[in-house]
């Protein structure tokens, strides 16, 4: 079984400070009221364990206190003083142990939250990294704040490049770079002059994107509740060329299989 040095460290804590402060006023000087430092540490109790270790150690402060200013005193009792401490006393730490136990249960709460939040996140990106449909999350900045696998691979871009967030427009400008597009040179920028107006008005008309590999992949955007945008590519390679020549569509399938099964079907044509 486990020891939980946390939940006695408050009440331990009390009790030293109150015996050091007994035998120090007793044989060497005298010790000014002890209770600010009680409330101290009533308050890291209660941060540390909870409100129970914390009300432990207020009660302990009270006791304290009380047999402090009793040795205080020419004669034994308490006068109205006295009693109008100890009361303020235990109405302080009493209320510290509340107020700083609520806050630790509440700060314990949201984090407990924010984990599953992250794990729900990774559990989706990991989902989203299996499916064959490119997908991007824009922030309201349009900084892509996440991009999948298979974006990656369709447009080669390293994954320390989209881990950097890159803005849209450098997306863009890297597909240009890359020799990503099917399209004539002196229409790239038309291209993603259009593209990118687009995205920031939010434009949801789908369009076809033909790549120089021979996919093609159907562009959508859908606006955020929060600003943001979703990008989502996906490839429709077979549906837009059926009308293509027959004799082509095993080397169309080819494509959308990659590099081994374009070679599959080059040694079987020839």
């Amino acid at each position: 079984m486990q020891f939980d040095w946390r939940a006695i460290s408050g009440p331990i804590l009390t009790t030293a400070t109150a015996l050091i402060a007994f035998y120090v006023d007793r044989h060497f000087v005298a010790v000014p009221n002890p209770a600010p430092l009680f409330v101290c540490i009533v308050a890291f109790a209660s941060s540390t364990s909870g409100i129970a270790s914390g009300m432990i150690s207020a009660v302990i402060a009270v006791a304290s206190s009380a047999l402090f200013f009793l040795n205080h005193r020419a004669v034994p009792g308490y006068d109205t003083s006295d009693l109008a401490r100890m009361l303020l006393l235990a109405a302080t730490a009493a209320g510290t142990a509340i107020i700083t136990g609520l806050l630790r249960q509440k700060w314990i709460d949201a984090f407990a939250s924010e984990q599953d939040h992250h794990a729900t996140a990774m559990r989706l990106s990991a989902a989203l990294d299996q499916v064959d449909i490119g997908i991007v999350l824009l922030d309201s900045d349009t900084r892509a704040e996440f991009i999948n696998r298979a974006f990656r691979d369709y447009f080669s871009l390293s994954d320390q490049q989209a881990d950097s967030k890159p803005p849209f427009i450098a997306l863009m400008y890297h597909g240009r770079d890359t020799g990503a597009y099917e399209l004539p040179e002196d229409e790239l920028s038309v291209f993603i002059a259009q593209r990118t107006e687009m995205m920031r008005t939010g434009d949801s008309t789908p369009i076809n994107i033909n790549l120089a590999d021979g996919q093609v992949l159907r562009f959508s955007c859908t606006a955020l509740p929060d600003g943001g945008r979703m990008l989502s590519y996906t490839p429709v390679t077979d549906l837009v060329r059926h009308s293509d020549d027959p004799a082509n569509a095993d080397y169309l399938r080819a494509l959308r299989g990659g590099q081994r099964s374009l070679a599959r079907h080059l040694r079987a044509a020839e």
